[in-house]
């Protein structure tokens, strides 16, 4: 007798029902935790943790759309730009045109465009900035023979590597050095500059090696770790159509939008970059943008991204479509594509938003750390130690400047008084928050980003648990090493 039984399908956890359960047992958490005193670091006075309330829980996800408003917004205004380049088929013809040039050589393409990532990331922490990327660097790999996996894993590793090494970056190591120095420790910058650039590049090879290595099984084999269902809606999701054409040309127009295109990014990450923490007269020098938004380069936030982006989607509307009535009509349909993404950032901002109110962060930061550096454990062993800290705490402050503010003035001056490398320190702190957010579900632009692409989280988290561990690994092993020697 055959067997007609239906395997029932396992129901994977959506990014949504992933953020709610983090939600619930973060506010679970604030009740356990209920009554324990920590220094505020506004008032510097002693408060206690409070339980969060119904109105609270429920609040949540409409305050993280609130505390997450600058970036919602970039978002939208980056969908409206996204919906007018592809409404003139500039985009989709520039990828498959790209693709045929680069035929053999789409590896050097994955190290080219992840160290170019990995550069924003030890500059200023390029990570909401990374938002954009992801379709159009999906969309490439699969044209390219590969899976939007790769495209995803390009942009994440890529800034994420560097955000791992942060050398210049404000709110890292920036934080972490004033919140040391604001206690009385000196930082030689020189050595904590030389621990960044190791950790950068280290993670950056490892990083490169395991994509690479993926991109070509996925060539090889035309395996997926993503199904068949899931590569058609990233195929619908793109309007992209993986097999190329013989005769692909840009038209003129085309390549005006395209240059326009590129263009428009370069001036975004010219704007985010802290050019008043390099250079005094190159920040004096790009002053001269300030007729842009009001803001000169350095000064850039979200707010003026998103008004950038828009003018520019307007630009490459008048010049790129025959139809100009096109342009109100596209704005809209960008912006509808966004909801979703937009929907996960705001629910990942509501954990964070949780744990402020109710005071759980500061206070798990402060209890460990306090209770860690006053252990009275040797060099090697504490810094082992603390790293492994400071990746738990990331979990609950996944703001790399939250935990380097709340962290440092608390680790650094004990560090200091044992003779220890506070420079390490600051490092441990650094890399632990970058390694994290290469995978947590409260970071608000891989959600995103992952949404972007159409990746979903649960699969992404299975491709990157090797490559994961091998960094935590080889990261512990630098730190450890640092922190004996220096």
């Amino acid at each position: 007798m055959a067997n007609t039984a239906k395997k029932k399908k396992k129901r994977a956890l959506s990014t949504f029902g992933i953020l709610l359960a983090v939600l619930l047992l973060v506010s679970i958490v604030t009740w356990l935790a209920s009554g324990q005193t920590y220094t505020d670091p506004e008032t510097s006075e002693r408060v206690a943790v409070v339980g969060a309330s119904l109105s609270q829980i429920l609040m949540a996800p409409i305050a993280g759309w609130h505390a997450a408003g600058e970036v919602i917004g970039f978002v939208f205004c980056l969908g409206a730009f996204l919906s007018i380049v592809t409404a003139t088929g500039a985009l989709e013809t520039g990828i498959q045109v790209l693709v045929k040039k680069l035929h053999g050589k789409e590896m050097a393409l994955i190290w080219i465009l992840m160290f170019v990532f990995s550069i924003g990331g030890t500059t200023y922490g390029m990570g909401e900035e990374t938002v954009g990327f992801y379709i159009l660097l999906a969309s490439t790999m699969l044209v390219a023979g590969f899976d939007p996996v790769v495209g995803a894993a390009t942009v994440l590793l890529g800034a994420g590597s560097g955000v791992i090494g942060s050398t210049i970056n404000p709110f890292s190591t920036g934080a972490a050095v004033a919140g040391a120095e604001g206690v009385g420790v000196e930082i030689n910058m020189s050595i904590l500059y030389a621990e960044g650039i190791i950790l950068w590049i280290v993670s950056y090879v490892i990083s490169a090696l395991f994509v690479t290595a993926y991109a070509k099984h996925v060539r090889n084999t035309k395996g997926s770790i993503l199904t068949a269902e899931q590569l058609q809606a990233c195929k619908d999701a793109y309007g992209q159509d993986e097999e190329l054409s013989a005769d692909v040309r840009l038209t003129g127009r085309q390549k005006v939008c395209l240059i326009i295109f590129a263009i428009t990014f370069v001036v975004m990450i010219l704007g985010f970059i802290p050019w008043g923490s390099l250079s005094e007269s190159v920040y004096n020098f790009f002053g001269f943008t300030k007729y842009l938004t009001g803001n000169a380069f350095g000064d850039w936030w979200f707010d003026d991204a998103a008004t950038w982006f828009l003018l520019m989607g307007v630009i490459i509307g008048l010049i790129g479509l025959d139809d100009k009535s096109k342009i109100v009509p596209c704005v809209v349909s960008g912006f509808a594509d966004m909801i979703e993404v937009n929907l996960v950032i705001a629910l990942a901002r509501a954990t964070t938003v949780i744990m402020a109110a109710t005071g759980l962060g500061s206070w798990m930061v402060e209890a460990s750390v306090t209770a860690l550096s006053t252990s009275g454990l040797p060099a090697p062993i504490f810094g082992f130690l603390d790293y492994l800290l400071h990746i738990g705490l990331s979990f609950l402050v996944p703001s790399s400047s939250g935990l380097a503010s709340l962290s440092a003035p608390i680790v650094s001056p004990i560090v200091a008084n044992m003779g220890w490398s506070v420079e390490t320190s600051i490092m441990i702190n650094v890399a632990a928050n970058g390694f994290v957010n290469l995978f947590t579900p409260t970071c608000g632009f891989i959600m995103g980003g992952l949404a972007l692409a159409r990746v979903p989280y649960e699969t992404w988290v299975k491709w990157a648990t090797k490559l994961l561990v091998i960094l935590a690994v080889v990261l512990a092993a630098i730190l450890t090493v640092c922190m004996m020697v220096l």
